[in-house]
């Protein structure tokens, strides 16, 4: 009798919980959307790919979508529609979740306002290619190439405010010099074309570039950060190449839309931090030169100041640079 008595008092107590309280403590209550604002092949869809792998143990099924367009807009804007109920989340990067306010200030989505941040999930360095049909092969060669023919040389970028997009148009900046930047949707098909010989060269990150300079689809110059990517042991850093100040490392990270309760926030930081701990995933961000961020990196609220920090950032950069603004 008693334990009869125990039982109904849990089940009144658990339908007088609000809906939310009981939705928080079901969730996840059927698969997660993982959004990739970039085309399939690139840098954000390979790490993405790897977190879903290493999270679903704590969160059962998670779908990789992919959903490119005007440089992470659309995907973005897809994030800002759902539910937030933790049920549609982000893999972005510095670019859609910083830089994209500074070059889109007339844009509707805001990433300090529209963001509910989960946690950093990578650092990783850039690698500046040539197209093998080029003939360059260092990156003096290459710099030497855009000195001569100024906007006829191109970098293949994967869209405007993508970090493969900042990148270039900080390097001629610091360097001085003019070239034309296309946009594609996403780093794959500029990947392609870079292979084909149709742009001259790309800025992208190792995730991408690894491959693609051992495969011979591309050749690798410089690689940033403080010194070489082991994967590629004879790339040079910018520094060594003779460009120092082109030091940009690139962030990765996972996100929820806006309102999205703390309590699933919270379950969603728990995932990746046990992902994280993996030695899949440790292995997987090791041999494509990305780290995982140090203990102290990790979590929603450092996530959500890094993304306020480097948006005004890029603010200033692109005001003193004088890239394009959309």
């Amino acid at each position: 009798m008693f334990r009869r008595r125990a039982l109904l008092a849990a089940a009144a107590a658990g339908l007088a919980m609000p809906a939310t309280a009981r939705a928080q403590a079901a969730f996840p209550q059927r698969p997660i959307s993982l959004l990739v604002p970039a085309a399939p092949g690139g840098t954000l869809d390979a790490l993405a790919r790897f977190f879903a792998h290493n999270m679903a143990p704590n969160l059962g099924r998670i779908v990789v979508e992919n959903v490119a367009g005007a440089g992470g807009l659309i995907g973005m804007q897809r994030l800002m529609r759902s539910e937030p109920d933790g049920h549609t989340i982000v893999f972005g990067n510095m670019g859609v979740m910083a830089a994209f306010r500074a070059l889109n200030p007339n844009a509707d989505y805001d990433p300090r306002r529209d963001l509910a941040p989960v946690g950093l999930a990578a650092h990783v360095p850039m690698v500046i290619a040539a197209s093998p049909q080029s003939g360059v092969r260092d990156l003096q060669g290459l710099l030497e190439r855009f000195r001569e023919r100024g906007e006829r040389a191109t970098f293949g970028t994967a869209g405007l405010g993508t970090t493969s997009h900042l990148a270039p148009a900080l390097l001629l900046h610091l360097t001085g010099l003019k070239g034309t930047l296309v946009s594609y949707r996403g780093a794959g098909p500029a990947m392609n074309d870079l292979a084909a010989g149709v742009v001259d060269a790309v800025i992208d990150q190792t995730v991408t570039m690894i491959p693609a300079h051992r495969g011979g689809t591309a050749v690798a110059l410089a690689v940033s950060g403080a010194r070489r990517a082991p994967q590629i042991p004879d790339v040079p850093t910018f520094a060594e190449a003779g460009v120092p100040a082109f030091d940009l490392v690139v962030w990765n990270a996972i996100a929820a839309p806006r309102g999205t309760p703390a309590p699933i926030v919270e379950r969603l930081a728990a995932a990746m931090e046990a992902a994280l701990e993996t030695e899949d995933l440790s292995r997987r961000l090791a041999g494509l030169a990305a780290m995982p961020p140090a203990p102290e990196e990790r979590g929603p609220a450092v996530l959500g100041r890094l993304i306020a920090a480097d948006t005004e950032r890029w603010i200033q950069v692109v005001r003193e640079s004088g890239m394009a603004v959309q």
